[in-house]
């Protein structure tokens, strides 16, 4: 008998025949290539910093083992765990979130850092995924109308989270957490006349930034007006053209040793030039694959939690790797957000390992409701 037949009752046996393989199969894809990519690209980048040549290698390697086993660990979960889980870890990431704003590590004029023995880490990456799932737990218990006040609970949470993520300043993040928080709004049935004025809320508030935040304003006109420092982008332009259809080969681009972030908000500018346009589109693929097969798995679900939480997750999966690229390709303003998976840093990477491991756990077929 093989090791994880069907009728395997273990705990991994179980997993194996549940969960969905074609999701875990692009992850770990997109894993692949982004390990690639920061072999790549990031020697240069050391060597700029008077680093060792494969300094970001290694602590890229180190951060990515304890990623894929939070991802695995998390995929055996059952819905009610991952809920338990994520109300537990928000409670802890939200006191974290808010003391950046009074010891955060300040780097290019934004405090989203906080520094603690051997690493720093970013709160808000955590937040994201954990307010998807809490998000959509109080959505859910204010749908069933069993007396406690969901809904004030959650608006209260959301406007707590925009204020740090405003008071650090991160515009990008407010706008990600904005769009998770509404889509599952729409989703648990928000009314329609509530739609015109979420849509007025989001008008009102990029006008509000784009006078409030110098540095939102100046990087808006700077796309605009295709004038001032625009050179990161300029030089990404240059590298998919430099890559043509069939790349320059792994290792052989020039773009690395001249853009600053090459190894984490431009890591696909690399990609572009050393890979080219058809293992570039390879890569769009799976970020599309996941997130339109995240949704179809979603349409069966019966169980609204379920529902609202992976589709919370899955728009901020979608959004960030769309923020990302747009970015690169200079189809939006540029946005200091990292590519999932890709890109280089250990908060980010550990961050989307919990919110694809939560995705994974559920999304993985039931044959019963008591796990839910």
């Amino acid at each position: 008998m093989p090791p994880l037949a069907r009728s395997d009752q273990s705990v991994l046996g179980r997993w194996w025949w549940t969960v969905d393989r074609w999701t875990l199969l692009a992850i770990v894809a997109l894993i692949v290539f982004g390990f690639l990519l920061i072999l790549a690209a990031t020697p240069a980048v050391a060597v700029r910093h008077g680093l060792d040549n494969f300094y970001f290698v290694e602590r890229h390697f180190i951060m990515l083992v304890p990623a894929v086993l939070i991802m695995f660990t998390l995929s055996l979960m059952s819905p009610r765990q991952v809920r338990w889980l994520a109300l537990a870890l928000m409670v802890v990431f939200v006191l974290l979130l808010v003391s950046t704003l009074f010891v955060g590590i300040e780097i290019k004029g934004a405090r989203r850092w906080l520094h603690v023995p051997g690493l720093s880490i970013q709160p808000s990456e955590f937040v994201k995924p954990l307010f998807a799932v809490t998000a959509a737990w109080l959505f859910a218990r204010q749908c069933e109308r069993r007396g406690f006040p969901a809904l004030s609970v959650n608006v209260a949470l959301y406007g707590l989270i925009l204020v740090c993520l405003l008071g650090q300043p991160d515009i990008g993040m407010t706008f990600l957490t904005s769009a998770i928080w509404f889509g599952q709004f729409f989703l648990a049935g928000l009314p329609v006349i509530l739609v015109g004025a979420t849509l007025l809320f989001g008008l009102g508030g990029a006008f509000a930034a784009y006078y409030a935040f110098p540095h939102f304003q100046s990087r808006l006109d700077r796309f605009l007006s295709h004038s001032g420092d625009t050179y990161q982008t300029d030089r990404a332009l240059e590298a998919f053209t430099n890559g043509g259809l069939f790349g320059t080969g792994p290792g052989e681009g020039t773009v690395k040793m001249t853009i600053p972030d090459a190894h984490s908000d431009f890591v696909f500018a690399v990609a572009g030039e050393e890979l080219g346009l058809i293992w570039c589109l390879v890569i769009i693929a799976l970020f599309a694959f996941i997130v339109l097969r995240g949704f179809m798995r979603a349409r069966q679900e019966n169980n609204l939690f379920v529902l609202l939480a992976v589709s919370g997750l899955l728009i901020e999966f979608g959004l960030q790797a769309a923020i990302n690229l747009a970015s690169t390709l200079h189809l939006m303003p540029a946005k200091g957000m990292t590519l999932p998976f890709i890109s280089y840093g250990g908060s980010s990477l550990w961050s989307l390992s919990l919110g694809m491991g939560m995705l994974l756990a559920l999304t993985r077929k039931r044959y019963g409701l008591s796990d839910v």
